[in-house]
């Protein structure tokens, strides 16, 4: 297969495993390419890339708004919300806005044709550059109760470059905001920890992704000396290990003060070069990675 912007769903069961380690590094070794974080709830990409030339846009999503002077309070919208957002209180329509889904519904079912529907900013999506890496950033309002319109448009077709490869940074975890965060990926990299709670979460994003359909590979990270239970889950099924991150505290040092390592180091420039390579050969895509050898 050979796709024009290949595009890789870096994954992971919890936050704190490496998923943004892995998204940041892979996307800086890779020369161009796009980096999109759609952990909108509480994205830390752009303090890594720190992006110059940022554009912002604000994201909305369409909320009922009831005339009560044609309404003739049949109660019709309301039967219909399956999920409580519009309620009549002595007789008038009150909507909860914060739990409306806005499918629409409401005002098409509307036979005294009294509800319209207004936008409401949710959230916004940022986009900069660093370096050669285009850098995407969702951001959830707080309180917000659903972060699928702001990823939705992060991944929008128009938002892409033809032939560059796309990392796509998913929330952490198995919710609705990860299957829309991986469900356009050509391939997804699981990041798995070497603890039996991080097989667990390595299980979860496992049986996500073969949901899908979609292939997959994983890369080990803060591994040890010691027995490794994800690298035995991983062989028990036969789960492609495509790299080893080895527990280090140089790289722990950069991680924490907000530093990307390949930008940093040869020797890290080095490992996120190799594990790009064998991420680009299971996706059948040749790599761009300006490697230091």
């Amino acid at each position: 297969m050979r796709n024009k912007s290949p595009k890789i769903a870096v994954l992971s069961g919890k936050g704190g495993t490496g998923k943004t380690l892995v998204s940041v590094n892979l996307a800086s070794v890779a020369g161009e390419s796009l980096y999109i974080d759609c952990d909108v709830e509480e994205p830390n990409g752009h303090l890594f890339f720190k992006p110059e030339r940022v554009c912002e846009e604000g994201i909305t999503v369409k909320v009922p708004e009831v005339n009560e002077d044609l309404c003739g309070g049949c109660r019709k919208c309301a039967d219909f919300c399956k999920f409580h957002a519009i309620a009549f209180i002595k007789d008038k329509p009150y909507v909860f806005e914060e739990l409306c889904h806005s499918c629409g519904g409401c005002a098409l079912i509307c036979p005294d044709q009294a509800i319209d529907e207004r936008e409401r900013v949710v959230g916004r999506v940022q986009r900069g550059i660093s370096g050669g890496v285009r850098v995407s950033t969702g951001v959830l309002n707080t309180g917000e109760a659903s972060g699928i319109p702001i990823i939705k448009r992060l991944l929008e077709p128009h938002g892409l470059q033809e032939g560059l490869p796309v990392f796509i940074d998913c929330p952490p975890g198995s919710a609705c905001a990860v299957m829309e965060s991986l469900q356009g990926a050509d391939f997804c990299l699981l990041v798995g920890e070497p603890t039996l709670f991080g097989v667990h979460n390595l299980r979860m994003v496992h049986d996500l992704v073969r949901l899908f359909g979609k292939p997959e590979g994983v890369v080990l990270n803060k591994c040890l000396a010691e027995e490794n239970p994800a690298e035995l889950f991983c062989l028990e099924k036969n789960i492609p290990i495509l790299g080893r991150i080895q527990f280090d505290n140089e790289l722990g040092k950069l991680n924490s003060d907000g530093r990307i390592a390949a930008r940093e180091r040869p020797r890290f420039r080095k490992l996120f070069a190799s594990l790009l390579e064998e991420v680009m050969k299971e996706v059948g895509h040749e790599t761009a990675a300006h490697t230091q050898r």
